[in-house]
């Protein structure tokens, strides 16, 4: 007998089976709900739908209820019954539509417009109904409210079990687990590049000091595999920056159980969707903290330095004290701006980034049109330098004793994980040929792959032991008891060993690192003068005054001396002569150059020198021809003809014309009897 509710428009629409499970692990294992789920398909059937009408809809199998997220079938299913093409909907219960009250009563309204009927286990359902609404509408919160409580019954048990130490999580590589208890991995390699790790961290405070060092002597790193075929197994590969970072901040490497690193949170995505994420909590918001809780391979105060030391890493942060870097700036990351208390920061300027200088860009990155501070590199950098080589003399010794023990522990680290490597390798060599000599001789399909085996392990041996002899000729350093003393002779010798050209600037930063904490710079009361607050590491203070270079157009102008002995020397000698005079003193221009006429022609024009002057008493063409009122060509006739006395100093000079009164009184006669020429002024007819 056919439900009462059910109508002819209901029948000529399609009936859809919605099936859902929230998990994987659900569809995987709880195959009688899926079965249940797909025999809706004959409940729909006996209702009066055909098979042709009836649509499955199980893309959805596998995701949470939650949101609508990933649930394409449950988009389709609503947008079909907005369009009307839906007669009903059937679930096994309605927990499986959804566990939203928003995506469910969202539905529900759909419905009600629709005029969609709902099945469940319990009975059919008309949503333009009210009493059936305000059914569903109690189902659906129920299932919100069963959906909190077994989360929240879950979460209390894990955090329950969590502070007891007992709640078991994926343990990082290098630790496993001996029946309830967390112990270190038996394996020594894998001990051995654990270690490894966190004795390179130590010594070159650099994560990305550790991957190189890695990848320069061809060392692997383990990872475990967890779910599937694999798993358990350990899978050797690179080391990878993210894989170091993993490791130094993980707490379980110092022993500690935690719980609660990390922390779900929603999140509206850029298309409005509602997605959860994970977020790393800060330590002091960590649920669960066991300390001792199980063996570790550091102790928890150098868990902590290094998440110190990771922090100061960062090159966008305002802590001091990064690591040391490639580049021509000496005190990088160790100065303070003594304006806004700020770190400093490198910018390479010029040609190719050759002129790199120190600033303050706090203000820029504000949008503030002041900014603090900026200035070269090269004056701080060589006045640092400079003190730095007369404050360490007593530590020479004690710092070339450090450094030579820091090579020589990290030359044991690497070679002792060559022998682990080694050791594996020769294992695996034995336990070939074990199974090839436990074989039947006359099974030759087996005997055959398993000699193949042997002879590819033994290939491997001999190439891993041809490697760890490389590397033990070209980069282990083997230091003889007469190395030792040149090594030693040259740590009393710092200055040597600072400006050697061996020496690379990131050694450099690293010595200097050792001695000063970090330097306030201030600028003087003079313009280009800097101040520069020392903290050294014991904690001692001294302040030195730095001088900035001069600007360009500065550094290249000519001392007011230099211009007063050019305007001297002009007053005898020429160009040329001038030229000569200041070769002979070994005097360059102030770029370094030697002089040239045009350069000292320039001089003359900037500072408005004239010429050499004619001696006392003689005149040159130009007073001539004023006093005389003649032409230029008539002075030229007198000096051809000799009828004044002209000479020339040196050719292309003005002439040095000399009249005497006879002269002078023959001058004006002449051109006073003269038809060709008339004076210019009555003066000059007397």
């Amino acid at each position: 007998m056919l439900n009462p509710k059910i109508a002819d428009h209901h029948l000529a629409r399609q009936a859809c089976i919605y099936i859902r499970q929230s998990t994987m692990a659900q569809v995987r294992f709880n195959q009688e709900s899926t079965e249940r789920q797909y025999n809706l398909a004959n409940q729909a059937t006996s209702l009066g739908w055909t098979p042709d009408q009836i649509r499955i809809l199980d893309g959805d199998l596998g995701h949470s209820g939650e949101q609508t997220n990933n649930r394409d079938d449950f988009k389709t299913l609503v947008s079909d019954v907005a369009m009307g093409q839906v007669g009903a909907i059937f679930s096994l219960e309605s927990s499986r539509l959804a566990r939203s009250n928003k995506d469910w009563h969202r539905l529900l309204e759909l419905c009600a417009i629709t005029k969609t009927l709902v099945f469940d286990g319990d009975g059919c359902y008309d949503p333009a109904d009210f009493n059936d609404s305000l059914v569903l509408g109690m189902k659906g919160t129920f299932a919100q409210a069963e959906l909190h409580i077994i989360r929240a019954r879950l979460h209390g048990g894990k955090l329950n079990k969590a502070q007891k130490g007992e709640l078991r999580f994926p343990l990082p590589v290098g630790l496993v687990l001996d029946g309830d208890k967390i112990v270190l991995d038996p394996d020594q390699e894998v001990q051995g590049a654990v270690r490894a790790v966190f004795e390179l961290f130590e010594q070159d405070k650099s994560a990305y000091a550790v991957v190189q060092h890695f990848h320069e002597f061809g060392l692997l790193f383990p990872r475990r595999s967890y779910g599937g075929v694999w798993d358990g197994k350990l899978i050797w590969g690179r080391l990878t920056h993210s894989r170091v970072l993993g490791v130094l901040a993980n707490p379980s490497y110092a022993g500690t159980y935690v719980f609660g690193r990390y922390q779900s949170c929603k999140k509206i995505g850029p298309t409005g969707e509602i997605c959860t994420q994970l977020r790393p909590m800060p330590q002091d918001q960590w649920r669960v903290v066991i300390p001792d809780h199980h063996p570790g391979y550091i102790t928890w105060d150098q868990f902590a330095a290094n998440r110190n030391r990771l922090a100061a890493n960062k090159t966008n942060c305002e802590v001091l004290g990064g690591p040391a870097r490639e580049g021509l700036c000496l005190l990088q990351s160790l100065l303070l701006c003594g304006v806004c208390g700020r770190r400093l920061t490198v910018r390479y300027t010029g040609n190719g980034g050759i002129y790199p200088i120190y600033e303050c860009n706090w203000s820029r990155r504000e949008a503030i049109p002041h900014h603090c501070i900026s200035l070269a590199a090269r004056p701080p950098d060589d006045a640092i330098a400079e003190r730095l080589l007369t404050a360490v003399t007593p530590l020479t010794i004690k710092l070339a004793l450090k450094a030579l023990a820091s090579l020589e522990e990290r030359d044991k680290i690497i070679s002792a994980q060559w022998y682990r490597k080694i050791e594996r390798a020769r294992y695996e060599a034995d336990l070939a040929e074990r199974r090839y000599e436990e074989a039947d001789p006359s099974n030759r399909l087996v005997a055959s792959t398993l000699e193949k085996r042997w002879n590819n392990a033994m290939q491997r041996l001999d190439e891993l032991e041809a490697e760890l002899a490389t590397f033990e000729r070209r980069t282990m350093r083997s230091v003889t008891a007469e190395q030792k003393q040149q090594i030693l002779q040259l740590g009393r010798d710092f200055p040597r060993l600072w400006k050697a050209p061996t020496t690379s600037a990131c050694d450099r930063k690293r010595m200097l690192r050792l001695l000063i904490r970090d330097i306030t710079i201030t600028k003087g009361p003079e313009p280009k003068l800097l101040c520069l607050q020392i903290r050294w590491q014991g904690g001692a203070t001294e302040t030195i005054e730095v001088r900035q270079l001069p600007n360009r157009s500065e550094a290249i102008r000519y001392p007011d001396t230099f211009v007063a002995k050019i305007r001297t020397m002009a007053q005898r000698y020429d160009d040329n002569e001038i030229v000569a005079q200041l070769k002979s003193e070994a005097l360059t221009s102030s770029t370094g150059k030697p002089f040239t006429i045009s350069m000292i022609r320039w001089i003359r024009y900037k500072h408005r020198i004239p010429s050499p002057s004619l001696p006392a008493g003689t005149l040159n063409v130009a007073e001539v021809r004023a006093r005389y009122g003649v032409s230029l060509g008539v002075v030229h006739h007198w000096i051809e003809r000799a009828i004044v006395s002209a000479v020339h100093r040196k050719p292309n000079t003005p002439y040095a014309i000399t009249i005497n009164d006879n002269v002078d009184r023959r001058l004006r006669e002449w051109i006073a009897n003269s038809s060709h020429l008339h004076p210019s002024s009555p003066t000059q007819t007397v």
